[in-house]
């Protein structure tokens, strides 16, 4: 029997659809993982728009107060810090062979890691 893959939000960009469509095609996803992937994916298609901003305009913009750094340089670094914990809340397990469905508990390595407690309850 096959699972119906969930269409894409329709304002996702290229790379945000990318995202959805190999998420939802590889792993079952319960309505709370599919809000999670949506807000991934909405997460994705920022970080693509503020590097197409930093490509044009640079890292450093003229101010007031003088040179700076760029303001979406500061929201990118932002925004990637948002897709690491949506990642980590999404629980999308790090290679393990054949893995089509969500952990129920965290996954040792890979982006879990980041936000692990040392010494914490497992």
């Amino acid at each position: 029997m096959s699972t119906k893959v969930p269409r894409p939000p329709s304002e996702l960009s290229t790379t945000g659809r990318a995202l959805w469509r190999f998420v939802a095609s590889n792993y079952v996803l319960d309505g709370h993982e599919t809000v999670i992937l949506r807000e991934l994916c909405r997460t994705s298609d920022a970080l693509d728009g503020l590097q197409t901003v930093l490509d044009a305009e640079g890292l450093v913009s003229e101010s007031s107060q003088g040179v700076r750094v760029h303001p979406a340089l500061v929201e990118a670094r932002q925004q990637r810090l948002v897709f690491a914990r949506l990642l980590v809340a999404l629980g999308l397990p790090s290679g393990e062979a054949g893995a089509t469905t969500l952990p129920a508990r965290p996954v040792p390595g890979g982006v879990r890691g980041v936000y692990g407690v040392p010494g914490g309850a497992s």
